[in-house]
């Protein structure tokens, strides 16, 4: 027996309801639900979307709650370089990319991987770019008390690409700023050369 195993679980009623949809969204545009390429497509589909939308149950103020230590440190923590996939709540397309986070601590510092876990959490959902930079910045904010909070994302979006204009080489870059990062412009400096700079190849 191994000694770690990731398992899935299901809401199994969700999952049956979602695949019923499916199914008759590929009637609807044409398609032959059973023939053989597409008779679990309902099914796989109906458990991906359960996986993208899976931050609804999340409580990213939770997440950091559970790795929070007390100490005296003020420097800048930063995690740079986060994948973020998420939806359009639009057009239900994926957009994606990266995040750079940063925080000044005020007496509180929380584990680094929780900083990842709140970005998948609030990006697991139907999503515009603005409204999931102000919610990472806003949790890591109110739930630390920190003495600023910096966040800026930078993302793909297929509705863009595949659609619409179909401009397929543009990025949207969206920033959000608390604090020192707000007030003071040799710190919010400092984080854009750090985590945009580095991610372009930039000093």
């Amino acid at each position: 027996m191994a000694i770690y195993e990731r398992k899935e679980t299901w809401d199994e009623q969700a999952v049956e309801e979602l695949k019923k949809s499916y199914h008759a969204i590929l009637t609807r545009i044409g398609e032959d639900p059973n023939r053989e390429g597409l008779l679990k497509t309902p099914e796989r589909a109906a458990k991906a979307m359960a996986v993208l939308t899976s931050g609804n149950g999340m409580d990213p103020e939770a997440i950091l709650r559970s790795a929070m230590f007390t100490e005296p440190s003020d420097e800048m923590v930063l995690v740079r370089d986060i994948e973020v996939y998420s939806l359009c709540e639009h057009h239900m397309l994926p957009f994606f990319g990266k995040a750079h986070v940063a925080y000044i601590p005020n007496g509180k510092i929380v584990g680094l991987s929780k900083i990842p876990r709140v970005v998948d959490a609030f990006s697991r959902r139907l999503q515009v770019q603005e409204r999931l930079t102000e919610q990472i910045r806003d949790c890591i904010q109110d739930t630390l008390g920190a003495k600023g909070v910096a966040v800026v994302i930078e993302a793909r979006h297929l509705c863009m690409q595949m659609r619409g204009v179909e401009k397929q080489n543009s990025v949207t870059t969206t920033s959000a700023f608390t604090g020192a990062f707000l007030d003071d412009h040799k710190t919010r400096r400092e984080f854009m050369q750090l985590a945009v700079g580095s991610a372009y190849g930039r000093n």
